[in-house]
């Protein structure tokens, strides 16, 4: 793909971005297997890959351009990685996925395509950047839109453990933060989501 259609490419889904389109991300498989009060999901997620750098808090720009020049280049191919399309790289055609996933702990991940997963992703060149295999495993969420600050997604995680508390489910593991759309989507179009990983049954 050449460099004007990438651009062009990258603008356009950019604009459809801010009014919340996100058709054209895959996302990784989970199947929702139970539905609890104040709309909590719990989930079984496939394995999956990612790739993934150290952050110091949400809205850290440093470690989300960490991942974003892996997509864009600082991998052992060299290749073009489009954030929201398909570009050539090394013989194949890969694209970044949403959510962006972000824990307490401090950890920001891309999630890869399947395709990328299966013939093997390119290793970042960049030694705080690593990709990672996600293990299947089920997920708690409790999604909501809006703009992100730490007091609604503080607020948002209360309700959540609240919520697996009273029910009897227990967890492993912090919140964390799942999102879908770029920073500059319309707020009450955003899908933002809290999670927190579930004990093993």
């Amino acid at each position: 793909m050449g460099m004007f259609v990438y651009y062009l490419v990258t603008l356009l889904e950019s604009v459809l971005g801010i009014f919340g389109v996100r058709s054209f991300y895959e996302q990784p498989r989970y199947t929702v297997v139970e539905h609890l009060d104040r709309g909590v999901e719990i989930r079984a997620y496939a394995p999956r890959l990612a790739v993934e750098t150290d952050a110091r808090n949400q809205g850290d720009g440093e470690a989300f351009g960490r991942l974003f020049r892996y997509i864009t280049g600082a991998n052992r191919t060299g290749g073009r990685i489009a954030m929201t399309a398909p570009v050539e790289t090394g013989g194949r055609r890969i694209a970044m996925t949403v959510p962006v996933e972000q824990d307490a702990g401090g950890t920001m991940r891309f999630f890869l395509p399947r395709e990328v997963a299966e013939a093997g992703a390119p290793e970042p060149t960049e030694a705080s950047v690593r990709l990672v295999q996600i293990p299947a495993e089920r997920v708690a969420t409790l999604g909501f839109s809006g703009r992100i600050t730490p007091e609604v997604r503080a607020e948002k995680a209360r309700v959540l453990t609240d919520v697996l508390a009273a029910a009897d489910r227990p967890t492993a593991g912090a919140t964390f933060f799942m999102g879908y759309d770029p920073p500059f989507a319309i707020p009450f179009l955003r899908r933002n989501e809290v999670a927190v990983r579930m004990a093993a049954p």
